[in-house]
């Protein structure tokens, strides 16, 4: 599963706890409700952020108002590097899916962190160039993927930090209700389609759908019918 490399959890500071302690304690920690926005589209940018706890999505709006997701930040994650260092104005927006705590690093807290931290450093460096390479593989998956495919790329990665390590065969809630409007947005589609494509993904079994929750009942088939 090479390709399915985007959407691996964990912590930044994974074996790093030196650089944890030092990040933390340097940085601001802030408290977020449901749907409050952490930074918006073409603001300049002053601080990146570590996700304590929550779910926060990365996302961008259209002349017409259409909204694309470009990511989904999960605890433990960094965002908010890319234009930080140049202070350059922000080209996506970042909103909490669900009640949230970050820690905020201004920009010359981050520039004096990194310059003393090499190991975290490195780490931020591939991070991006990972997201860098994520971003073409979603270009590329919106003009050759079908929608059902798209739509089960999502939800393997929102149900990726719930998987049983021991057993990856046992049914994944996702942590989070999402809309069919706010699912297609997601995927660059329509709601009519995303309807649809949880019907198929229902009748082969791959999921169950219940109002507004999902639950994954065959994870390894849906990487499968992800492309992954």
């Amino acid at each position: 599963m090479e390709r399915f490399w985007h959407l691996e959890s964990g912590d930044f500071f994974h074996g790093l706890e030196p650089e944890r302690r030092a990040f933390l304690d340097l940085a601001r920690r802030r408290a977020l409700g449901k749907l409050e926005n952490v930074f918006s589209e073409g603001q300049t940018a002053r601080s990146c952020f570590y996700l304590e706890q929550g779910l926060v999505r990365i996302y961008t709006v259209s002349g017409e108002g259409k909204e694309s997701m470009l990511f989904l930040r999960r605890q433990g994650e960094i965002f908010g590097l890319a234009e930080v260092l140049e202070s350059l104005p922000r080209k996506a927006n970042a909103q909490a899916i669900l009640p949230a705590v970050i820690h905020e690093l201004d920009q010359e807290a981050l520039e004096s962190f990194l310059a003393r931290h090499p190991r975290a450093a490195k780490r931020a460096i591939g991070i991006l160039g990972r997201r860098l390479r994520y971003l073409g593989d979603l270009v590329e998956g919106l003009v050759a993927s079908d929608p059902a495919a798209r739509l089960a790329k999502l939800l393997v990665s929102l149900g990726l930090g719930g998987l049983s390590e021991e057993d990856p065969d046992l049914p994944v809630a996702l942590p989070v209700r999402l809309t069919q409007e706010r699912m297609a947005s997601m995927i660059g589609s329509c709601q009519q389609t995303v309807c649809q494509a949880l019907k198929l993904l229902q009748d082969q079994g791959l999921i169950r759908v219940e109002g507004k929750s999902i639950a994954i009942q065959d994870f390894p088939g849906l990487v499968r019918k992800a492309g992954l």
